[in-house]
């Protein structure tokens, strides 16, 4: 079938937004001469698409109402199972819902996309099956997972597990608190702000934002390929270390793995211990305008934990820390516009795979964007007026920036095997009402970006650990490390939950 030529009105309107000035005979000999070029889409159209093939038989699923689903943490559930062995065996994981699981209903979060079924399986989905692991549905997320708050999902707002009138972070807000109920053994969750770590931080789960390209993101809904990182999210260390020894590693598709780095075995380092360890306490992580100060002196009593199992734990500073979340926004801002939406989610420029029915279903965004939410409408609108009236001078002035930023990170973890604060600021924070302004429901989704964001602009690995309670809600640890080191993330967090129950810190 032929693929649509432009009409000469088409032409015209293309040609005055890219401010030429035609006349009619040379539109008319363009159009002839784009009438000739197009025989190689017609081509193109007539074949098939290449797409990995699905191996693992499942049903589209169901989705759960009432009691079944009183958190809204569940957005289809289904069963895939894997193979009859593996590392996996007998695990149950669910899916943040921007991860694809062909012929099972995905929505990432949005009105806009609700309808949509993948037609192919994320990478990382191939592996937890053949793992002999069994894949029981898809979590709730944040619409377009734009949001560190749980309350803006089309759907309704996620509920935290501890108290259902709080959030339970975002925008992986169902990944947590289905871990933290306790419905399923693993989760996955993405992070481009922190979407691991602050639902875990909030709910009292185990999240780890590994390396940036460390898990191919492939059949992943992105935002913005350098700051995109998917992971595990779980209700223990082991079982963390566990699931990135089984989704991390090359695949050959996924631009963001130029490191082409090889998982490690990641269980190994569980029974280590700390003796031996140099922890740097981050001081720039701590006192922030919206700290809280019960929450600052979790993070610093589970610093004294780690120092009486035989850490040396010291304070340290990174002075450009503080300028982190602000050199993090314009590459979130500018990037997402021009990848999640101009460019219908995928953009151009790379090879890999593309989810050609992902970008087709996402496309109709345009004449639905009054359905957005404001935050992501506040994305949109900051991302492409900064875009389009500096040029993208101040995205290309962050990602260098970004470079100094690595650099002073890389620095004191030359002195350091880890750096620790809190994950996110506060805890979790009161659900909006559904009649919120405008600027209290943004406040509740961007306030607690601080720590977080800017490892997702410097691709470190980074992990929230809960290490106490305060209120009736839990605090969240962050720990850091050196690109690729998850390894050494992994033994100091093991130590310290081995060392009591964190409920009761």
């Amino acid at each position: 079938m032929a693929v649509r030529r432009p009409t000469l009105e088409q032409l015209r309107e293309i040609s005055d937004g890219l401010g030429m000035t035609l006349t009619e005979p040379e539109l008319q000999s363009y159009l002839e001469i784009i009438d000739a070029q197009g025989a190689a889409y017609d081509v193109v159209e007539e074949m098939p698409d290449y797409l990995p093939e699905t191996k693992y038989p499942r049903t589209p699923g169901y989705k759960p109402e009432g009691e079944e689903n009183k958190y809204n943490a569940w957005y289809v559930k289904t069963e895939v199972r894997g193979a009859s062995r593996g590392k996996l065996k007998g695990k149950t994981v669910v899916l943040k819902d921007n991860v694809c699981l062909a012929g099972v209903p995905m929505m990432n979060g949005a009105s806009t996309l609700e309808g949509y079924t993948p037609d192919v399986d994320a990478t990382l989905v191939t592996r937890i099956l053949d793992a002999g692991g069994a894949i029981v549905g898809k979590a709730h997320c944040e619409y377009f997972c734009f949001s560190g708050g749980s309350h803006t999902n089309a759907t309704g707002p996620v509920r935290n597990a501890h108290n259902p009138d709080y959030s339970a972070g975002g925008s992986s807000s169902g990944s947590a608190t289905l871990v933290a109920l306790g419905e399923v053994d693993m989760a996955i969750g993405g992070d481009q702000g922190g979407s691991i770590r602050m639902p875990s931080s909030y709910s009292g789960t185990y999240g780890m934002k590994p390396t940036h390209g460390l898990v191919p993101y492939t059949g992943v809904m992105p935002i913005e390929q350098t700051v995109d990182h998917v992971g595990p999210i779980t209700g223990s260390v082991e079982s963390n270390a566990l699931l990135l020894e089984v989704i991390a590693g090359p695949d050959g598709l996924d631009p963001r793995q130029s490191a082409q780095k090889r998982a490690d075995k990641y269980t190994n380092a569980l029974d280590k211990g700390v003796k031996g360890l140099k922890i740097g306490i981050l001081q720039e992580g701590f006192g922030w305008p919206s700290s809280e100060s019960d929450v600052d002196q979790k993070v610093r009593n589970a610093a004294a934990l780690l120092k009486k199992l035989g850490a040396t734990v010291e304070d340290a500073s990174v002075p450009m820390h503080l300028l982190g979340q602000a050199i993090w926004t314009p590459i979130i801002m500018e990037g997402a516009v021009d990848a999640m939406f101009f460019g219908n989610g995928f953009g151009t420029n790379w090879k890999g795979l593309y989810m050609t029915s992902l970008l087709d279903a996402h496309a109709n965004w345009r004449e639905r964007a009054n359905e957005f939410p404001h935050t992501v409408k506040v994305g949109a609108l900051t991302g492409a007026y900064f875009n389009g009236q500096f040029r993208g001078h101040y995205y290309a002035k962050a990602q260098n920036l970004n470079r100094k930023l690595t650099a002073a990170y890389d620095h004191t973890l030359e002195s350091y095997d880890l750096l620790l604060m809190p994950t996110t600021p506060m805890k979790a924070t009161p659900l909006p009402p559904p009649d919120a302004s405008v600027e209290l429901y943004t406040q509740r989704a961007f306030e607690m970006l601080t720590n977080t964001s800017p490892f997702d602009a410097t691709g470190h690995p980074a992990m929230s650990i809960p290490c106490g309670m305060s209120e009736g809600l839990p605090v969240g640890m962050m720990l850091v490390g050196k690109h690729f080191d998850e390894s050494t993330i992994y033994q100091a967090a093991a130590a310290f939950e081995a060392a009591g129950d964190w409920k009761q810190m």
